[in-house]
């Protein structure tokens, strides 16, 4: 059995006498997932991943080993390719480029599912799944990273744009920039989103006073700042149901 070419470094189990024993359990674990994949365990779900691109390899050991060394299967997508490239042989398998290129893209699909969820829809009655989106887009970013969300008059979400980037504990943000963005969009009203990497979503005090300048250069020009959400892998914070708005 050769290797294939697509899939650089792997091994041929059968090459040195191997036994593919693998084979019948990947079957029966296809199976499992297309009954019910909520049944299965994130390891299950991660190796089945990993045997779409390591066809000739047992993929159990490296799935559960990544799990281990990440701390959870959302983890392990949401890792940069060039440290999933560096993740140590598991038995027979390893992350090769192209094995690390499937992973952030079965990442990005799940992004870009949740986006379109809320995306041009009412935002307000779509909460749950603002959440959700904001979660997976930012809850496990090592760095800080703020997005505005524009509405229209319908609280519609119109734009979803990264506004700042910034290190692990601090992202500037300028009011009049807010404004002059919101003003070019039409927008009438806005969600303000960061995430805090430490995973303690708790607002700082640099958090409260900013929010509150922006709140008040919106409500100069007639726009509304609906809430500020804070992202972190513990949960979220709310600035309104806090009472900080």
């Amino acid at each position: 059995m050769t290797v294939d070419p697509a899939l650089p470094g792997l091994d041929d189990p059968a090459a040195d006498g191997a036994s593919p024993h693998y084979l019948g359990h990947r079957e029966r674990l296809r199976q499992r997932f297309l009954a019910g994949p909520d049944a299965l365990p994130d390891y299950e779900v991660l190796e089945l991943l990993l045997s779409s691109v390591i066809p000739r390899v047992d993929t159990k050991p490296l799935a559960k080993a990544l799990i281990d060394e990440f701390g959870g299967y959302g983890e392990v997508l949401a890792a940069p390719a060039a440290v999933l490239e560096a993740f140590p042989r598991v038995g027979k398998a390893r992350i090769s480029p192209a094995v690390a290129a499937y992973l952030k893209v079965a990442e990005h699909s799940a992004r870009r599912l949740a986006r379109l969820a809320v995306m041009n829809r009412p935002i307000l009655t779509k909460w749950d799944q603002l959440l959700d989106y904001c979660t997976m887009s930012m809850g496990r970013l090592p760095a800080e990273q703020f997005r505005l969300l524009f509405l229209d008059r319908k609280n519609v979400l119109v734009a979803d744009e990264l506004q700042q980037q910034g290190t692990v504990d601090h992202t500037p943000l300028y009011p009049r920039e807010v404004v002059k963005r919101a003003l070019e969009l039409n927008a009438s009203a806005l969600i303000m989103v960061h995430n805090h990497p430490s995973g303690d979503p708790a607002p700082s005090r640099a958090d409260i006073d900013m929010t509150r300048m922006v709140r008040d250069a919106l409500k100069a020009v007639g726009i509304t700042l609906h809430d500020h959400l804070v992202i972190g892998r513990k949960g979220h914070a709310s600035f309104k149901s806090l009472g900080l708005l």
